[in-house]
This record gives C-alpha cells, structure tokens and sequence, in this order.
C-alpha cells in the first residue's frame, strides 16, 4: 500500500467519507491522478465502475459507460484529488534516483526534456537515453538515433512498452539495455496451433442466440476504438504541454478525434 503522510491520510479518509468509498480505493485514485501529473488518470477501481480514464477539462470515461452519474463522481474525485496533490505534500519524501520518487531515475542521467507516465509505468526520455520504469523496477536503454517522442503499454498486455519515433512504432526492447532489466516481450500468437485447430474441426460451430455474439463482437470493437482515441488525446495534452502545440490547435485536434467515438 502506498504510504501517504498525515496530511494525506487526511484528506483520503474525508474523501472516502463523503464519496461512501473504501480507503484503498481512494488512494487508488489518487496514486492515479498523481502518475498522471495532476492532469489525467489510467484508473482500474471496482468501487468506481472498473477501468476508465479521466482527464481534467475534458473527457471522463467509466467501465458503464452509459452512467452519467458515476462519470460526475470520478471527475468531481479526481478533481479534488488534483488539486490536493498540487498544494499539499501527500506522499513522504522520497530521495532522487529511487524507485517511488518522483525524480525515479538514476541521478546521473540529469534532467529529462521529456517525461510520462501510463498505469504501472512511467518514462524518461534524455540525451541518448530512455529510463523506464514498470512496477518499480527501473531500467535504461541506450536510444541510438531514435528521437523519441513518447512510451506507452501495448495492447493486451500490462507488462509490454512500446516507443514512437521517426521511424514508428518499436518495441523498447528493441533498444540496447544500459542497465535494470529489459522488458518482458510481448505475447504472441501460436498461428500453427490456431492452423492445427481449423483443420480438425472444419464443421462450424453452432452458437445459439447469434445476435448477441455479434452485439458483443461490437461493443468490444467500440470500447477498443474509444481507449485508443483517449491515449491519442493525452499524448496530443503532452504535446501541448511542452509547447509543441497551441491550445487552439490541441482543442481542434481533441475534437477530430472525439467525433471518432
């Protein structure tokens, strides 16, 4: 459990209070909104409806996703939590280049010019060097002459980071490893086992009530399409941060891609 200090036990137990929420699942929240920088949160908490996304002034997402009233709850939350977290010390000190600071990497590297971070991982991007740190292991590659615009978990799978550069999409194992250990590879699909299974069973397969298996194939379409166009707007919210966007032109792109969902 993450340790928070008085002030911070505080403020999570009047929360709780007043929400009708567990301890656990307010500091949840708010270890959430902090990985977030203050601004967005990755959140799986199954008192506030499952997964979902928050960001602030824009976009809350909840597991039900039709309940308004929830969605209202998460905001006012993650609000409150946000602005705690920007004028109080929650967390205890913690000193630089240790696993849990929020200075996490390893103090020679200096100062990022670029940094993130997206459910249990968080990025540090340097001069020829990515620092990565997932579950609180913390590693460093060597970028080669990749200019690295920014890490994120792929897919499926928690454990699996992926980095965008001039040349795409790669997988941050693909770097040389400096120091830590790398990171896990990602699943793959046994396409001769999947070959092997339609030969032996080339009858199809009956499935009562078919409706509702093509209502589900959708709606698990529509949740994918929606968390992708949510990732793509708080990468375009980093951008604007660093002033590589306007706010103008971040609130037209934020609006392309809401329409997509």
């Amino acid at each position: 459990m993450q340790k928070l200090t008085d002030i911070g036990e505080n403020f999570v137990n009047d929360i709780a209070s007043r929400y009708g929420l567990s301890h656990d699942a307010v500091v949840h929240m708010l270890v959430a909104v902090n990985n977030g920088g203050c601004s967005m949160a990755q959140f799986n908490c199954p008192e506030l409806g499952g997964s979902g996304q928050w960001m602030r002034g824009g976009m809350t997402m909840v597991g039900d996703m039709f309940n308004n009233g929830l969605k209202t709850t998460v905001d006012n939350i993650c609000n409150e939590l946000s602005n705690i977290l920007s004028n109080n010390q929650i967390f205890p000190m913690i000193p630089a280049g240790t696993p849990g600071s929020n200075q996490w990497w390893p103090v020679n590297l200096g100062t990022p010019f670029s940094s993130g971070a997206q459910n249990n991982s968080r990025y540090a991007v340097f001069p020829n060097r990515l620092a990565v740190e997932l579950n609180g292991q913390v590693s460093v590659y060597d970028t080669l002459n990749h200019n690295i615009g920014g890490v994120s978990q792929q897919q499926g799978s928690n454990d699996s980071l992926s980095f965008s550069s001039q040349f795409g999409t790669l997988s941050v194992n693909s770097l040389p490893l400096v120091s830590g250990q790398a990171m896990p590879p990602a699943p793959q699909t046994n396409f001769v086992q999947q070959d092997n299974f339609t030969e032996k069973n080339t009858a199809p397969e009956f499935v009562p009530n078919q409706p509702n298996v093509n209502k589900t194939i959708t709606n698990n379409s529509n949740t994918e399409t929606t968390n992708q166009t949510l990732e793509s707007i708080a990468k375009l919210a980093e951008l604007r941060d660093l002033g590589a966007l306007t706010d103008d032109e971040y609130n037209s792109k934020k609006s392309d891609l809401l329409q997509r969902i």
